[in-house]
């Protein structure tokens, strides 16, 4: 009996449903795909291309546990079965290692960096000796004495990694129950006994990680606009690195207005957003972002709570610049828009700076130093407040707890966002740092920059929510410094000095701040400062400080944006969808001008599920992180960052057994030959079809 055609499709989605599960688990049998893997990805700039890249699908190859350096030879030059996957202990994470492997690329097909779970013992920066150095304010137009680093190395620990271009993939990985099955898949398979060769099958890695774009930033972005031209649905190769600076000012700052305010001067308070490491989802920037960030945001909850009639006569503006890391995006952007009437105010209604920096490695007594700019100081004006500004510096340190000192008198400024406001004209600034000339931070934009690099302790008896507000040593010091920042402001802004000394940061806002940041924003006091919608982008690790491309806001800036609303706003009597409208009432117009709003979760309420709900007023703004050269279309600009981020499609790691190539060769012979009788079976049995598959045919005058 025939079957019928919906039976006969019925069969066939049967077949091809059992297939398809036969297919994963066999794939399942045969991989191990691993869990926790950071790329590092390609970058571009004007002139040429970094980072690191698979081929398009992955790079394979046998595994290598890198014992010491010595062992390379058996990687580059005697080992049986190249290519190899080397697999590195984060100590043989070194500027050497890597450099021969890349000499030796032909015969490697990637790398693993374990991550361990304490820092290494001295120090470790993949950044550069003299980070931004072609895109500050010394340059030898500037003052050649001070170019290049040429009187302070920052970095010493720099070995310029993050600025190479690999061949191969690199990945890190996490010390985990991944690491353990690796390691012992290399003992298994890939050891020979007592020093023989091994035998297969061989342990093997597979490293996915291709990268679109290629050469530099003026072609890829070629490439983007051709896609876009010629393409109905284009794909773009990269994309600018930048994001959203963040600002807000103590008095409302009418921001539908650009240009010059005439009744208005600003003491700018900044702090930087970002940092970065070898790889690239993987910046935890405890030091070089986030204590200076963090000491700039309490100090700014201090401020709070000076009373109208207390007001200084000039404005604090708070500004949080997303990029720096990056030749400078944020600052130069707002400097950039501020000369071309694209900012809330101009320049000229800036009266001085004041920059929080790396504030959180301080040994006990150790002060804080006031860093400023000896060529600017060359002018008389500048000098005069400069020396003002020290001096109130010097008044909050005496009721902080916190000792100043300046360093040498021709001592530059740091890496610093203030000096790309120098660049544009001459003004008072001071830099804050924990540094007197090289940094403290022996881990400067690297993975190991974390908690640890901070001496964040908690004791082990405490419970999450417990350690989220127990204050610790370092919560204190930073405190104490926000307290110094707080005062310093209140003065520089004209406050009254007796006054200033009732200023005090909160140490456990500080501490709530540091933990948040640090070691996972998804905790209750976060989800207060949210709204509800974006409970999800909180996360149970460390902050990462990566900048990214400028159409993604990015965790810091997401996270700084809500809790400077928090810290400096007001709550507002409306209604969920008047808050959302951005609207306080009807008849007040101008408020959507000077204010923003935000509806967040606010607190939990008592013996409920629910949340009291609430809306926050405040000052705070977005402006864009991107650069002016992406404005202007100078992308070969030498005098603003230039960098972009390639594109990828996926990237993954998986480990397997990988016969021998003679065994692979047979097996493919066996296979085509099996293809080759089929198809000359097939053609016999269908050339002969008529006679194999002949049937009687009933006449055809047949009756029923």
């Amino acid at each position: 009996m025939d079957l019928q055609p919906n039976k006969w499709i019925l069969c066939l989605f049967i077949c091809s449903f059992v297939t398809g599960i036969c297919c994963n688990s066999m794939e399942k049998k045969i991989y191990l795909n691993l869990n926790y893997t950071v790329a590092c990805v390609r970058l571009l700039n004007a002139t040429h291309q970094i980072g690191c890249q698979s081929s398009l699908s992955g790079d394979v190859g046998v595994l290598h546990v890198l014992e010491s350096e010595e062992n390379l030879d058996w990687v580059l030059n005697t080992g049986h079965s190249p290519p190899y996957m080397v697999i590195l202990e984060a100590e043989l994470f070194t500027r050497s290692i890597l450099m021969k492997l890349k000499d030796g690329s032909r015969r490697v097909a990637g790398v693993a960096v374990i991550e361990p779970n304490t820092n290494l013992p001295g120090g470790f920066s993949p950044h550069t000796t003299c980070p931004n150095e072609n895109s500050g304010v010394y340059t030898e137009t500037y003052d050649p004495t001070y170019a290049h680093c040429n009187r302070t190395m920052w970095n010493p620990f720099g070995n310029g990694l993050s600025y190479e271009e690999f061949p191969f993939p690199i990945f890190s990985m996490k010390e985990d129950n991944d690491t353990r099955v690796i390691r012992q898949c290399y003992q298994d398979h890939n050891r020979g006994e007592n020093g023989s060769i091994p035998q297969y099958p061989l342990c093997a890695m597979q490293l996915s990680s291709h990268m679109s774009a290629v050469t530099d930033t003026p072609t890829c972005m070629r490439r983007n606009r051709i896609q876009n031209d010629f393409s109905i649905s284009p794909e773009m190769v990269c994309d600018p690195l930048g994001g959203s600076n963040i600002w807000t000012s103590t008095r409302p700052i009418n921001n539908t207005e650009k240009g010059h305010k005439p009744s208005q001067s600003v003491v700018i308070a900044a702090a930087r957003m970002d940092s970065r490491s070898f790889f690239f989802d993987l910046a935890p920037g405890a030091q070089s972002s986030a204590s200076g960030l963090i000491a700039l945001l309490a100090a700014a909850q201090a401020l709070r709570n000076i009373s109208d009639e207390d007001q200084p006569n000039r404005t604090i503006l708070y500004a949080f610049f997303e990029g720096e890391t990056f030749d400078y995006i944020g600052s130069s952007k707002m400097v950039y828009d501020m000369e071309n009437t694209r900012f809330a105010l101009d320049l000229d209604n800036v009266h001085s700076m004041v920059e929080v920096g790396q504030v959180g490695i301080r040994p006990q007594g150790s002060p804080i130093y006031l860093h400023s700019d000896p060529v600017s100081r060359k002018n008389d004006s500048v000098n005069t407040e400069v020396q003002s500004l020290i001096e109130n510096l010097k008044e909050a340190s005496s009721s902080s707890n916190t000792n100043v000192s300046e360093p040498e008198a021709s001592q530059p400024l740091p890496p610093s966002s203030l000096q790309r406001f120098l660049r544009a004209r001459p003004f008072p600034g001071v830099v804050l740092q924990d540094h007197s000339s090289t940094f403290t931070n022996r881990y400067y934009e690297s993975m190991f920059d974390n908690p640890e690099n901070l001496n964040m302790t908690y004791p082990p008896e405490l419970t999450p929510e417990e350690q989220l507000s127990f204050v610790t040593d370092t919560a204190k010091a930073l405190a104490d410094v926000a307290t110094l920042v707080a005062q310093t402001l209140f003065l520089q802004a004209g406050g009254d000095s007796a006054k200033a000394t009732s200023i005090t940061a909160d140490p456990q806002t500080v501490a709530r701040l540091l933990y948040g940041f640090l070691v996972k924003s998804n905790n209750s006091w976060f989800e207060q400062m949210i709204p509800s919608d974006f409970k999800s982008r909180l996360v149970d690790r460390p902050t990462n400080f990566y900048t990214g491309v400028h159409m993604q806001k990015s965790e810091p800036s997401f996270l700084v944006e809500y809790i400077l609303a928090n810290l400096t706003g007001t709550v507002v009597n409306v209604t969920q969808e008047d808050c959302k409208a951005q609207r306080e009432n009807e008849d007040d117009k101008e408020s959507r001008h000077l204010y923003s709003y935000m509806w967040v979760q606010g607190a939990p309420v008592a013996n409920s599920t629910d949340t009291d709900s609430l809306c926050v007023r405040s000052s705070v703004r977005l402006s864009p992180a991107i650069s002016p050269a992406f404005d202007l279309d100078l992308l070969s600009s030498a005098d603003y960052s230039t960098w972009t981020e390639s594109r990828w499609k996926k990237i993954n790691g998986r480990i397997f057994l990988v016969a021998s190539h003679e065994l692979e060769m047979l097996t493919l012979g066996v296979g085509v030959g099996i293809l080759l009788l089929s198809l000359i079976l097939t053609y016999l049995i269908s050339s002969k079809a008529e006679i194999l598959f002949c049937s009687g045919r009933e006449p055809t005058s047949a009756t029923y």
